[in-house]
């Protein structure tokens, strides 16, 4: 069981970056897929320009990630309320939190507080792995080099990588839009935790989301395909050891429950950080 936990969720993005660092950043392979969105006569591509383009795929896209991380922020806050107006002594306080209906709220949010917060955590560790990685590799756009109209010389992540200072000012490796999308695999982690039925459907749907994201930029120009492979990388073994530091491998890698024993499951009292 553990073998296979490791094989899956670390092998495979393992694996994945092997196979995206042999076929893109060793070949050609995003220069010419980007060749073929750039309109040489005018120097631009052409999706870029539309406006309404850039509102729906990265202006109002943001509001799924932002908004996740926003709610885990009020729950991981009230997570802390419950426990500290302690009811139990304070049954005038409790009776009335009952009477408000703000009591199921809290006790939902001190149930899952170790929830909470490690999707607050999560979030803000892949934020800054990947900015990390992008003030170290300095990496320009493909719509800022001299590629495609730009001024600014076309550099491999690899070659151009500083460990302890910034390397340029370059911010396009990995992508950033993408790993938005991608930082929903959190979700995912959570479900493993818990069980739930639709762990997976929760974790290929984080990967399409980030896919999406990264996708509609790379059209517009401002990141090259694999940008978008990296940042999913990245972001699944940052989510994956955050994961594993929190909740730890034996309770991960459980099965996951039969709609029959998963209402019962659900009841049994959570352990607080």
């Amino acid at each position: 069981m553990k073998s296979r936990f490791y094989a899956y969720n670390l092998g495979i993005p393992l694996v994945c970056a092997a196979v995206v660092f042999l076929m893109f950043d060793m070949t050609n392979i995003d220069i010419a897929f980007s060749n073929l969105l750039f309109d040489p006569l005018s120097q631009t591509f052409p999706i870029d320009k539309i406006h309404f383009f850039e509102k729906l795929t990265h202006k109002w896209a943001r509001i799924i990630p932002n908004w996740t991380a926003e709610i885990a922020l009020i729950g991981a806050l009230l997570s802390l309320i419950w426990p500290g107006a302690n009811p139990h002594e304070r049954p005038r306080l409790g009776a009335f939190l009952e009477r408000s209906r703000v009591a199921p709220v809290l006790r939902f949010a001190a149930d899952h507080r170790r929830d909470f917060f490690f999707v607050v955590i999560a979030f803000a560790l892949c934020t800054g792995v990947i900015h990390f990685l992008k003030s170290h590799t300095s990496v320009y756009c493909p719509i800022e080099t001299t590629l495609y109209g730009g001024e600014m010389p076309h550099i491999e992540w690899y070659s151009n990588f500083q460990l302890f200072h910034e390397a340029g000012s370059g911010r396009c490796w990995p992508g950033g839009h993408a790993s938005g999308g991608f930082t929903m695999l959190a979700l995912y982690f959570v479900a493993r935790r818990h069980q739930w039925r639709f762990s997976n459907a929760i974790l290929w749907g984080s990967l399409l989301l980030g896919l999406v994201y990264g996708t509609t930029r790379v059209l517009q120009g401002w990141h090259y395909m694999s940008h978008t492979f990296w940042a999913g990388i990245f972001v699944w073994l940052t989510c994956l050891l955050t994961a594993l530091a929190f909740y730890g491998r034996a309770r991960l890698d459980l099965p996951v429950r039969a709609k029959s024993t998963q209402k019962a499951f659900n009841a049994e009292p959570e352990v607080s950080l």
